[in-house]
């Protein structure tokens, strides 16, 4: 047996403990928790706070090579072209070192699992063998209806290649804009069948401007392309999304679906989501969101509804870094009035059952296997993070 404590530990499914320990066996399967005496001994007592291992809910890790290459503040068109130059500017080896360099960096620094996008899969060999959990989202893109089944196949082989090495894996559709209406339907069909979509949503206005009405820097972009784009719908992105699955099938929907940004997304998106979905989880990612459009998704209109938020770093062409730390730092220094213990909820239970494995992550529940990781440099008076805090897996 081991045991652990700090100067808090905030179980999750509870309240924080302060002087709290955590009993755990050899294969770290917690036992017990509660407030330290003075009598035990044997512990591990560390300064700062412990919370269950992070769960990353998105990220493209595949795209590690791209840190520090891309402009900052050019908005969804400007990002596009970026992604599009400079996706593969680094040689295959090199990609595949720098996704395993951050594999290692997030374990490292408390992520236990994590939801991740793939278009290809050099990351898939990586993930098999990494201690760190991931369902692998299989993306597709394609603006002409006429490109939908080559795409599917291309998917499936995709897909297939995840799980003949044992990957959890799942085909999803990219987003509204990169997507003829027919592909966003046939995308979603396939993530559905499987229980799961993550669906980049309401990411930006230009998102907005260009499904409603036509009109934006996004949808200029395309037109200069030569490029289809959806026919304009006159209401919010997201109701375009209800639209195509709902050719799939009828509501309710109760597979679980990852929206993923939502910097744009309104009280009537909520609304009509919440008419036919049962199951939906709104993935922030502000440290992206800031880096590209300069904005934050609206997390008080998030709480103020009752969403289930979680959290996630996207990728390192759109992030100087993939820290859930930082990513916390982030959301407290816009969103004060937000206490921690929710903010870690969003980073660890909250993930764990939109990938469903609430029952061995997420929490300091006993019989569960979340991991532990400290977070130092804790302001104890006003219960937040500084900005000389770090994560550090313990167990």
């Amino acid at each position: 047996m081991r045991r652990v404590a700090a100067n808090y530990i905030f179980p999750i499914d509870s309240a924080p403990i302060r002087n709290g320990y955590i009993e755990l066996d050899e294969q770290g399967t917690i036992l017990k928790i509660g407030e330290l005496t003075s009598e035990m001994s044997s512990t591990e007592y560390y300064n700062g706070i412990l919370c269950p291992g992070f769960i990353n809910s998105h990220c493209h890790i595949e795209l590690s090579s791209l840190q520090g290459k891309f402009e900052k503040g050019t908005g969804m068109s400007g990002f596009i072209n970026q992604i599009n130059a400079l996706r593969e500017s680094a040689p295959k080896e090199v990609r595949i070192e720098c996704i395993a360099q951050q594999f290692e960096k997030l374990y490292n620094e408390g992520v236990s699992a994590m939801a991740d996008i793939s278009n290809c899969d050099e990351s898939f060999q990586i993930k098999k063998e990494s201690p760190i959990y991931t369902r692998t989202f299989i993306e597709v893109f394609g603006t002409e209806p006429d490109d939908v089944e080559n795409v599917i196949t291309d998917a499936k082989r995709l897909l297939d290649k995840a799980e003949e090495i044992g990957l959890d894996a799942s085909i999803t559709p990219h987003s509204p804009y990169t997507m003829s209406p027919e592909l966003l339907t046939a995308a979603s069909a396939q993530g559905l069948s499987k229980g799961y979509i993550s669906y980049h949503n309401q990411e930006s206005q230009e998102e907005e401007d260009m499904i409603c009405r036509h009109s934006g820097a996004l949808y200029e972009n395309y037109i200069q392309r030569g490029l289809s784009v959806p026919p304009a719908t006159g209401k919010p992105a997201l109701l375009h999304f209800i639209d195509r699955i709902s050719k799939v099938h009828s509501a309710p929907f109760n597979e679980n679906i990852l929206l993923i940004h939502n910097c744009a997304t309104n009280q009537e998106s909520i609304d009509a989501i919440k008419s036919v979905a049962t199951n939906l989880f709104w993935v922030t990612c502000p440290l992206s969101n800031i880096f590209i459009h300069n904005t934050l998704a609206p997390l008080q209109l998030f709480r103020k509804n009752s969403l289930k938020i979680l959290v996630g770093t996207d990728s390192l062409s759109s992030n100087d870094i993939l820290s859930m730390v930082e990513e916390i730092k982030c959301i407290q220094n816009h969103f004060p009035e937000i206490p921690l213990a929710e903010i870690l909820q969003w980073c660890t239970l909250n993930g764990a059952e939109a990938l469903s494995i609430e029952n061995v992550l997420g929490s300091f529940t006993p019989g569960k296997r979340p991991g532990i990781v400290l977070i130092d440099n804790i302001d104890f008076e006003n219960m937040k993070l500084t900005d000389q805090s770090h994560s550090k897996r313990i167990i």
